[in-house]
């Protein structure tokens, strides 16, 4: 467009620069022509005719004679018949400021907002020297102030991105040493809990031994008083034990009925540590339930049973109102219990 060239002389560019621009920007208008000069002010000229123009195709009314055009534009503007006064310039009705063509106003309006023009007869002085040169330096200044903000707020941008890629990391890595304390403390727990059961199933083998090894005694001793017709009493293992250990002894010796006191050691049938007790021989069997429920937390009175293995018997429930004495558990005596 001419009127955009000859603009763009009058600030004192490079006319080789301003062909340049127009054919490069497909003669879109100022601004694009004056950005384009701008941005490649330190690059050489190329020829002509090896600049490919815009892929935005220069309207034909760009090829209509300026004053014509200019004519129009002021008749859209301001409602001027073709017999009015030739307007030779537009001037802004808010700041004052007069334009040479509707190029330089329409860049005006963008530039500040201002929306109100109007025709006028004032002529737009040719710029001195000096004016262009001030001009120049001035869009020079506001190009390099828009880049240099451009600059600064990528700048910004980037430090964000990085602040944020720093913290997710961080919080990641926060993660995962959380879940690996949390798996630590399950491992440590169940490896507890396996020393637990590992202790507890050893000491059933353990107690079970000890409890196969006093019947096989029990039995043994039993087994010999028949052979030598020494009398059999329902004393416990430890009256068995002793008569096995004295097969000379006589049934005249102290019977259990003598006996104030009676030892007894209690095993549950599903297995565990043995409980030991001394109770008056006086004492119902329910005592000896009392002290089991009050040692394990687990038993109650009310449904725990007894038995014996030699002799063989299971006390009912009616046995657990008679004496130790009477049930023919003194001096001692070992108990299966059955919760």
């Amino acid at each position: 467009m001419a009127g955009d060239k000859d603009t763009l002389l009058g600030m004192g560019f490079d006319p080789a620069r301003v062909e340049w621009a127009l054919k490069a920007t497909g003669n879109r208008g100022l601004q694009p022509a004056m950005d384009h000069i701008l941005e490649n002010e330190s690059k050489p000229v190329p020829s002509v005719e090896n600049v490919s123009e815009s892929s935005a195709p220069a309207s034909s009314a760009m090829d209509v004679d300026q004053d014509e055009e200019d004519a129009e534009a002021l008749q859209s503007l301001g409602g001027v018949t073709a017999n009015a006064v030739e307007a030779k310039s537009i001037k802004c009705s808010e700041c004052g400021k007069i334009f040479k063509n509707t190029a330089l106003a329409e860049f005006h309006a963008e530039k500040s907002g201002h929306d109100q023009f109007e025709e006028s007869t004032e002529e737009v002085k040719p710029l001195t020297e000096e004016e262009k040169k001030e001009r120049l330096a001035e869009l020079r200044a506001k190009m390099a102030e828009k880049r240099s903000r451009k600059t600064i707020e990528e700048a910004a941008e980037q430090r964000a991105n990085e602040q944020l890629r720093r913290k997710a990391g961080k919080d990641l890595h926060k993660v995962r040493e959380d879940l690996q304390a949390k798996e630590a403390i399950k491992e440590a727990q169940q490896k507890k809990r396996d020393k637990i059961e590992e202790a507890k199933a050893r000491a059933a083998v353990k107690a079970q031994i000890e409890a196969d090894k006093k019947a096989r005694a029990e039995k043994a001793a039993r087994e010999k008083a028949l052979r030598e017709g020494l009398p059999i009493e329902d004393a416990g293992a430890s009256t068995l034990a002793a008569v096995a250990a004295h097969p000379g002894a006589s049934t005249s010796g102290v019977a259990g009925k003598d006996f104030k006191e009676t030892r007894l050691q209690i095993r549950m049938s599903t297995g565990g540590q043995p409980y030991t007790t001394s109770l008056p021989s006086d004492s119902p069997l329910s005592a000896a339930a009392e002290f089991l429920a009050a040692q394990t937390l687990t038993v109650s009175v009310e449904t725990v049973t007894f038995a014996q293995h030699f002799p063989r018997k299971t006390f009912s429930r009616s046995d657990f109102s008679k004496s130790l004495r009477e049930l023919g558990l003194t001096p001692s005596a070992v108990l299966i219990a059955t919760p």
